[in-house]
């Protein structure tokens, strides 16, 4: 990894934007019978008469795309992006022909105590659609290593 980032790299406050992707309706689809077959992903006459009035990405499918995102254009963590609980609501639904960018926020850096090479980082993420609507919210907790001693 090239320029791995460590926890003694990083601050509350400091922030990332990541690249954009295109969601269509085969994604969602293909997604959907995999992992989350319910009729409004599915099926756009099903979706249509649901609480959604249309088809939906399932809101783990947007999850899925917000952690490539952040893997591909965040902070290139050393040791990768190591969760290590959060929390994810979905505002309002992923829809075909979407186009979601990852807006992301440091909140803390926590070094830990029992364990002096690593620490905790939480990271705030707004996936965001072209309008710029919150698609999803994500309160991450990461395990990011300390610099190696040299």
């Amino acid at each position: 990894m090239a320029n791995p980032v460590y926890l003694d790299d990083i601050s509350a406050g400091q922030t990332f934007v990541s690249s954009t992707v295109e969601i269509t309706t085969e994604e969602i689809k293909e997604f959907a019978r995999h992992y989350d077959p319910q009729p409004f992903h599915l099926d756009e006459a099903a979706a249509a008469a649901s609480l959604f009035g249309g088809l939906a990405a399932s809101g783990w499918h947007t999850a899925s795309i917000t952690m490539r995102l952040i893997v591909t254009g965040g902070p290139a963590f050393a040791g990768g992006v190591v969760g290590a609980g959060g929390e994810v609501n979905w505002p309002r639904p992923t829809r075909p022909g979407d186009r979601l960018t990852v807006h992301g926020e440091i909140v803390s850096v926590t070094p830990s105590r029992s364990k002096p090479d690593r620490g905790i980082v939480e990271v705030h993420c707004e996936t965001r659609n072209q309008r710029g609507e919150i698609v999803q919210n994500l309160t991450a907790r990461l395990m990011v290593p300390r610099r190696p001693a040299t």
